[in-house]
């Protein structure tokens, strides 16, 4: 995999050319690629992270934003299926979640076998919530949704300049899923495992079971301590829960695991 097989839709942080497998990761609204970053560290040299980098932040700041989901996961498909020379796991989070399930429905329709495993986080399945008002409100009541869910750095919402530019794309990505309309697909075949914050006030248990009718595979459902960004405190063990999938042998800490060459 070189840079120009990655383009502008993916980024690796450490390439890993004997990865037996890819983890292909879906940022919440307003994320980006590096919200994935401190995970490259936690993951044996067999498994190779790649994020998914929307437009409008981070090192693509300048291009523009898109706010329709088929718009998004059709170049973002594309991408991915130039790296289906291996096995892959997809996770998403919260907007990610849906990113990440219509990606790979689109890749189904190109002809690339479906993940391994796809991770959900943080949302109920997609058709299940539908609409939004929040991408229509003020500055001041984005901000107010923002600090509902956690996950924002108060020095990010104080600083005008700042908060001006992070609004933006955070208005957009609202935009993007509260307008998102999923179309009737048939259900996945590969097993989906659903992660929640036993706090997180987007998802609950009735609502994590929701994401059965949309796979014949096997539907796992794992509960962490914390609220909806519970997986940036729990990071070490959601990373050791989608290992865990893999292999058991996977879920060492990795002062276990040998260098890389």
């Amino acid at each position: 995999m070189n840079t120009a097989t990655l383009g502008p839709w993916l980024r690796c942080y450490q390439r890993r050319p004997a990865a037996a497998v890819r983890l292909v990761c879906f940022a919440h609204a307003g994320g980006g690629a590096g919200s994935f970053r401190a995970w490259d560290a936690l993951l044996p040299p067999s498994v190779e992270l790649v994020c998914v980098q929307y437009p409008g932040r981070e090192d693509r700041f300048a291009d523009p934003l898109v706010d329709d989901m088929s718009a998004l996961t059709a170049p973002v498909a594309d991408a991915v299926a130039r790296l289906a020379d291996r096995p892959y796991l997809v996770f998403g989070h919260s907007m990610g979640t849906a990113v990440a399930y219509e990606t790979v429905q689109r890749l189904r329709g190109l002809g690339v076998g479906q993940p391994q495993w796809l991770f959900v986080s943080g949302r109920p399945a997609p058709g299940d919530v539908v609409g939004g008002e929040v991408h229509r409100r003020d500055d001041d009541g984005l901000c107010a949704e923002l600090n509902r869910l956690g996950g924002t750095d108060d020095e990010v919402l104080a600083d005008p300049e700042l908060r001006r530019a992070v609004l933006d794309y955070v208005r957009n990505d609202y935009r993007l899923i509260e307008t998102y309309r999923p179309a009737p697909a048939v259900p996945l075949d590969c097993p989906i495992m659903v992660l929640r914050g036993e706090d997180d006030p987007e998802l609950d248990d009735r609502q994590a079971a929701g994401w059965g009718r949309l796979t014949r595979g096997r539907l796992d459902v794992r509960t962490f301590p914390g609220d909806h960004f519970y997986l940036v405190p729990q990071r070490r063990a959601v990373v050791s829960a989608i290992l865990g999938k893999l292999d058991p042998v996977l879920t060492r800490t990795p002062a276990a695991w040998p260098s890389m060459p």
